[in-house]
């Protein structure tokens, strides 16, 4: 049963990085596809699993909100204007509940829970170093480009601002496997190593709500594990991560896919070469570090820091304090300059504010129950005041109050709580196994605020998988 148990863990851990490749599962047929997937592994795991189902409330009420959310949506169908959004928000929630369930019942007994953060980790390093492969190896590798993204990075999600929250996402979670001192050292090198590539494609998705988030993240981790092997860690994939985005901001054919075949080929190769020697480095700095920490030359108590929920707490303040602030500031919808530039960066302008002021408008039209699932991209076309063919509000939290209304609200609020009091409760029982955890879902809950991370299962399933980790680790709390 252990091997069995092993393997469909492995395969639900594999998951989002193969739906990665398929438009990171947005479309129909690949996202019916991942749904059997899941369920299939939710019926394996009732067989293979001790525990297939958590037996704690916290547990209990993340799988129940999650399901009754289904349930909520499908009975949209009565009242939203069109029945196939419907059906599409039908299949990605069905597809998420199955993971949930399936991650609680087959990643919490080890050894499988140890390879929880490093499988999504070099996942999303996959992922990344896919998109980054046509930019490098523009001679061997050619990649699709819509006129849209204008050279960010989309490759293979085809939104760049899902790849960048989904390279930041595995960034955290390389810092902690780097900085986790119970691991083996050649994990903790390899994960090292694949922080400047991450961090590459964070930077050329040039997404501002991506770079949030990872400071998010990586402030967070350093609250939940404040050892000094766990500091010194993110300081290394921080310093090597930020010389490999500086460079690739030097190289225009890299940045923004500029220039002749020339210029490609020979930025491609520079780039190469420098993430190369970064990756290198970085996993040399972690083992000299590690060395001198052994040996006692380094200093190896906690750092002392204030308490890991007044750290939350803050971050929370100061991105709910700038995103205010940044509305009032930009009155008036606009977009920052276009493309792969670093000027958008340095820009508040954007048209989710016109986004948010709509789905609230149809919040207040039915506050009860919403304007149905998958309204917004109808109220958008007739209260838009700027072209923009939008069809999500760019904010899980402001949509579903939008088109699910308080219900829906109230649902994905005890999904929330759920997985938090999981995670408290994973923290206590197994501290070192659940901060990565619990940072890297930092991330995603801070992004799915500013973008449509829910529509993208590659992405949001990473975070599925975490939260289902931190439900079995939660079940394990004596």
């Amino acid at each position: 049963m252990t091997l069995a148990r092993g393997l469909c863990a492995g395969v639900l851990l594999a998951g989002p990085t193969a739906i990665a490749f398929f438009s990171g599962g947005f479309f129909d047929e690949a996202r019916e596809v991942a749904g059997m997937g899941a369920w299939a592994l939710v019926l394996l795991a009732a067989v293979v699993s001790p525990r297939p189902f958590p037996r704690r409330w916290p547990g209990r009420l993340a799988v129940g909100a999650l399901a009754a959310l289904t349930g909520w949506i499908a009975l949209s169908f009565d009242w939203a204007p069109l029945a196939g959004a419907v059906q599409d928000d039908l299949q990605r929630v069905a597809l998420y509940l199955g993971a949930l369930i399936a991650a609680a019942a087959l990643l919490g007994p080890r050894p499988s829970a140890r390879w929880v953060e490093p499988a999504l980790a070099f996942g999303a390093a996959v992922v990344i170093a896919y998109g980054l492969s046509g930019r490098l190896l523009p001679d061997l590798i050619t990649l699709a480009h819509s006129r849209s993204a204008f050279g960010r990075l989309e490759q293979p999600l085809t939104y760049w601002n899902a790849m960048g929250v989904l390279a930041a996402m595995g960034f955290v979670l390389a810092a902690r496997v780097a900085g986790d001192g119970t691991r083996d050292l050649r994990l903790r090198l390899a994960t090292a190593a694949i922080g400047p590539p991450l961090a590459v494609g964070v930077y050329l998705s040039f997404s501002r709500g991506a770079l949030a988030a990872l400071a998010v993240g990586l402030v967070v981790l350093a609250a939940l594990a404040p050892a000094r092997r766990q500091v010194r860690a993110i300081g290394v994939l921080l310093a090597t991560g930020l010389l490999a985005a500086a460079t690739s901001a030097a190289l225009p054919a890299v940045r923004a896919l500029q220039g002749g075949a020339g210029a490609k080929t020979a930025e491609g190769a520079a780039m190469l070469a420098v993430l190369l020697v970064l990756m290198a480095g970085g996993a040399v700095a972690v083992w000299w570090l590690g060395r001198g920490e052994d040996a006692r030359r380094l200093r190896a108590d906690p750092v002392r820091l204030p308490r890991p929920r007044l750290v939350i707490a803050a971050c929370l303040v100061v991105l709910l304090g700038a995103t205010l602030g940044a509305a009032a500031l930009e009155s008036k919808p606009g977009t920052p300059a276009a493309g792969a530039s670093t000027a958008r960066l340095a820009s508040v302008k954007s048209n989710r504010y016109d986004y948010w002021r709509v789905a609230l408008k149809e919040f207040r039209a039915d506050p009860i129950r919403g304007a149905g699932s998958g309204a917004f991209r109808v109220d958008w076309l007739r209260e838009r005041t700027v072209f923009d063919p939008a069809k999500d509000a760019h904010s899980l939290y402001v949509e579903t109050l939008g088109e699910l209304g308080l219900v829906g609200a109230v649902i994905l609020a005890a999904l929330i709580v759920g997985v938090a009091v999981s995670a408290r409760r994973a923290l206590r029982a197994l501290p070192a196994q659940a901060a990565g955890a619990a940072a890297t879902l930092g991330v995603f809950a801070v992004h799915s605020g500013l973008d449509w991370d829910w529509e993208m299962p590659a992405v949001s399933l990473v975070a599925i998988l975490l939260a289902g980790a931190l439900v079995a680790w939660g079940d394990e709390r004596s």
